[in-house]
């Protein structure tokens, strides 16, 4: 193994994230069909906010509240509880993807696992906890709680110290998002792995060290 750590992001890299499902279950609960136009209507406000965050312009917390602004006005519940009852509906809809099951414990037995996520506390620790896979990972920073957000190179220089400062040749980021996992590593001088399952383009911004279309070429890649 080259490598005596891999970094991990969480959402479309360890486990799915179906956000339409999510929201589907969410409102579902509040007696609302929730359709794809108005799964729509929420992105054009979701998205945006969520560049802002990775930028540094904007925290968790109203990234969190901001979009639901709508919803919250017409059903009279607060955004922060419309938030919540939507990271609980997440943790049951969001399973790791194919092979990750089998391949992350065989990962743990030839390098420290660690996880490097733009995502929120709340649905990043029950997920870990249902799945059972939070045991194999040495190493778990949620930029909702550090106050970073991935491709900021603080959020790695962070990680790294908790890690003990080590070589930087001997570390990996695996992640799905070009713009913000593979575009951070690389900037924090680390060896990348772009997990790009839809077969996109290589943005001119970044060079990965690796590229796979699925877990089945992550595990030839590292473990042979």
């Amino acid at each position: 193994m080259q490598y005596d750590w891999i970094l991990f992001d969480a959402d479309e890299t360890l486990f799915s994230f179906d956000a339409f499902a999510g929201l589907k279950a969410l409102f579902a609960d509040l007696g609302v069909d929730f359709s794809q136009q108005d799964f729509a209507e929420y992105q054009t406000v979701n998205k945006p906010l969520w560049v802002k965050y990775q930028n540094g312009e904007i925290t968790a917390k109203k990234l969190q509240e901001d979009r639901f602004l709508l919803w919250s006005e017409r059903l009279d519940v607060s955004p922060a509880e419309l938030n919540r009852q939507f990271l609980n509906a997440m943790a049951d809809v969001c399973q790791p993807l194919e092979g990750v099951r089998e391949i992350i414990p065989a990962l743990a037995k030839k390098a420290k696992l660690g996880i490097i996520t733009n995502g929120f506390t709340q649905l990043q620790q029950i997920r870990l906890e249902k799945t059972q896979l939070g045991e194999y990972f040495d190493l778990v920073v949620i930029s909702e709680e550090v106050g970073l957000a991935k491709p900021d190179v603080a959020i790695f220089e962070l990680a790294f110290e908790k890690m003990g400062q080590p070589d930087k040749s001997r570390i990996l980021m695996v992640g799905d998002n070009p713009d913000s996992d593979i575009l951070g590593g690389y900037n924090a001088g680390i060896d990348t792995y772009w997990l790009n399952s839809e077969g996109k383009p290589t943005p001119e911004s970044v060079s990965p060290t690796y590229v796979a279309r699925s877990w089945q070429e992550i595990k030839r890649d590292l473990l042979g």
